[in-house]
């Protein structure tokens, strides 16, 4: 039973941050720093906290031990955020569906285990009567499977700054963040108790990481119930020995968690099932100790929680009733809603596969899947396997039905299937040929939804167009990537890349980087090659507090990739840029070029004004003339047949002194020969262009 304590320790009882650690499992130390900063050691607001826990308390002892499975089920709707920065700590679905299937047994005394628990304590085995049930609507009456995502870095903090990213009314959802860090280092998971909440809404809720949520994926066995342990705290339960998160220490004999059942303990953090730590046989095995073998409630855990859980604390008492598990869409048998569906990957090479899965909800028995240009073309499978034969854009089509209704969900341009030997090296880009990216060998991912990379023509480093990610303070800890085509380097005795970057700091903190990725395998893996930092090597143009547009030549760098062995002499090369925002201002890419060729006119016959050259020659759909012009004025560039007819005009106006770079667009010629010329006064230059 509980001991008398002070008004200090009950201040502790109440104030502190639950967190399990990896191995073994107990708190983290960090909880009084962490209680700090969400208060601010407000004594007002420490001392509110003190009087909502005393109040609890009282609430807690009118209430009554009622016995276990006599009252009815306490649904709690659920949502899971998953707070991932694309790495390991996206965890898939069937990961919290894993986890919440664990979190159900475990409350509801059907977990496999409970039968093993040491015989002086199987009688007091709980079934709580308590489900929990993910969300099937959100806050706007939307759809939902009850799991968000969102892209940020704060992953790696799993602060409250984190959770200030999204979360849903407290009195509705029990909001579970999902990250790469539980807010320290080992740290499993943290919430706070009731009387804690009550005054920290924002701060309302459980973070767990990923890698001890569920028995699959990522999660593992042993850390399966670091979930079920905090959502214990989350509805008032104490560890066994009370209001600390020391366990071991013998002073903890002097201190209880307010329930008859439990024995005094100082807690475990190994499975001593013959503990004897306080006069009287310990329950080692309870989900709310750190012995990691937890099996178990005690029935007086149980009435302690639905005492809270019928408390208006922390407004826990809201979110059973009726109207609001019919406002989360929980009560009921699932209606379908949502036809969807996701991919291992929407860009391919010729001959490789799609894996494809259907994630629609809810209630779905039937679906039929539909693949232009896949084999198979159909498919009624869940996750059907698909392979693409044939380089082109195609759309995927989905039908999802639950007996009665149906929905359809169809995705135009879905597959991007590019060629299989690849295009033809070398290779140079300068961007010239387009005004964006759309519909060019080039893709695009920006998984923020923000600025990103773009064709522009405020700089060139020759020519008149780059590439651009208008980057700004805004944008920090983005990813942004920009992919190229496949290249067939099955033939190559080595590859080489290089291109031009111009770059500035907004401030002397800034630190963005450019890194150039490459693959041997259509892009199903990549190696970086190159990474530039802007507070080193990427910084071209100095600091630049307003928008940098680079001046000139001298603000332009070059990177020069040889590092590439021969295990990327493959048909499907591919390489892709990707720029990680830290605080910088704006990046430019041009003149990239694979394979070694030069990058700009002057390189390439240095000291011989007059040149003229076509790059990729010979091409397939689109290439490049390079050229120098000595003395500024009117010119025309031209693609000829080989009977000298004009068959499209490049160019015709003003041409500046310096290099130039003109694209070439070839798609719809016939293969065969053809002719650039460039005309400027009395000076002609031509050279052959082949078409294949």
């Amino acid at each position: 039973m509980r001991t008398s304590i002070t008004l200090a320790a009950s201040l502790l009882t109440v104030a502190y941050l639950n967190a399990q650690q990896n191995a073994p499992f107990h708190c983290g130390t960090g909880d009084a720093q962490r209680l700090a900063e969400l208060t601010g050691n407000d004594p007002a607001l420490l001392a509110a906290i003190a009087e909502a826990d005393a109040e609890l308390d009282a609430f807690t002892a009118e209430f009554g031990e009622q016995s276990a499975g006599a009252r009815s089920t306490y649904v709690i709707p659920v949502v899971f955020h998953i707070i991932h920065n694309n790495g390991p700590e996206n965890i898939s679905d069937a990961q919290v569906l894993d986890a919440v299937r664990i979190l159900n047994e475990d409350f509801n005394k059907q977990n496999a285990d409970w039968p093993n628990v040491k015989p002086e304590f199987l009688g007091l085995v709980a079934d709580c009567d308590i489900e929990f049930r993910l969300a099937r609507k959100d806050p706007q009456g939307n759809c939902t499977n009850g799991i968000t995502r969102t892209v940020s870095t704060l992953t790696y903090q799993g602060d409250q700054a984190m959770k200030n990213l999204i979360q849903w009314p407290r009195n509705r959802y029990m909001n579970v963040w999902i990250s790469a860090s539980a807010g320290g280092a080992g740290v499993a998971g943290y919430t706070q108790v009731p009387a804690t909440a009550q005054f920290l809404a924002a701060a309302d809720g459980i973070v767990v990481r990923h890698n001890y949520l569920g028995s699959i994926g990522t999660g593992s066995t042993s850390g399966s119930r670091t979930l079920t342990h905090e959502v214990g705290h989350w509805i008032n339960l104490q560890h066994p020995w009370g209001p600390s998160n020391e366990p071991g220490l013998a002073s903890n004999c002097n201190t209880d968690d307010g329930v008859s059942d439990t024995p005094n303990t100082i807690g475990w953090t190994t499975c001593n099932l013959n503990g004897v730590s306080c006069g009287s046989l310990d329950n080692v095995e309870n989900f709310m100790d750190y012995s990691f073998c937890s099996k178990m409630f005690t029935n007086g855990q149980a009435s302690r929680m639905v005492a809270a859980l019928n408390s208006s604390t922390a407004q826990r008492n809201q979110l059973w009733q009726p109207a609001n598990l019919t406002f989360t869409g929980v009560e009921g048998p699932p209606l379908l809603c949502a036809a969807l569906f996701t991919s291992n990957s929407t860009t391919i090479c010729a001959g490789g596969t799609v894996n494809f899965s259907d994630i629609s909800y809810h209630g779905v028995q039937s679906r039929t899947w539909s693949f232009p240009g896949g084999n198979p073309s159909t498919s009624t499978s869940p996750n059907p396997t698909v392979t693409y034969s044939t380089p082109g854009t195609y759309e995927v089509s989905l039908t999802v039905s639950d007996g009665t209704s149906s929905l359809n969900n169809t995705a135009n341009s879905y597959i991007t299937v590019l060629p299989n030997p690849g295009g033809t090296v070398p290779a140079v880009e300068g961007f010239e040929a387009y005004t964006s990216f759309t519909g060019t060998p080039w893709t695009v991912s920006n998984l923020n939804n923000n600025n990103t990379w773009s064709v522009t023509d405020v700089a060139a480093y020759s020519g008149s167009k780059s590439a651009r990610i208008l980057n700004t303070a805004a944008m920090d800890g983005q990813f942004d990537d920009l992919y190229s085509t496949s290249f067939d380097m099955s033939g190559a005795t080595a590859v080489t890349i290089s291109f031009r970057y111009a770059y500035a700091r907004r401030n002397s903190s800034s630190d963005d980087r450019l890194r150039l990725y490459v693959s041997n395998n259509c892009g199903a893996t990549w190696s970086m090659r190159r990474q530039l930092r802007g507070a080193t090597d990427l910084n071209t143009g100095g600091i630049t507090t307003g928008n940098f547009v680079p001046s000139g030549p001298e603000q332009w760098g070059q990177a020069t990739v040889n590092n590439i062995s021969n295990t990327f002499h493959t048909s499907d090369f591919r390489i892709r840029f990707e720029f990680e925002s830290n605080g910088g201002n704006n990046v430019y890419i041009d003149d990239i070029n694979i394979n070694g060729m030069p990058v700009s006119v002057g390189e390439l016959l240095p000291g011989q004004g007059d040149a003229l050259m076509v790059l990729p020659n010979p091409a397939i759909d689109r290439a490049d003339a390079l050229f120098n012009v000595r003395t500024s004025g009117p010119g025309t560039l031209e693609l000829l047949d080989v009977l000298g007819r004009s068959v499209q005009v490049l160019h015709n106006g003003q041409l500046s002194a310096g290099d130039h770079r003109i694209g070439i667009p070839l798609q719809g010629l016939g293969s065969g020969l053809y002719f650039v010329r460039l005309q400027q006064g009395s000076q002609v230059r031509v050279v052959r262009l082949t078409v294949k």
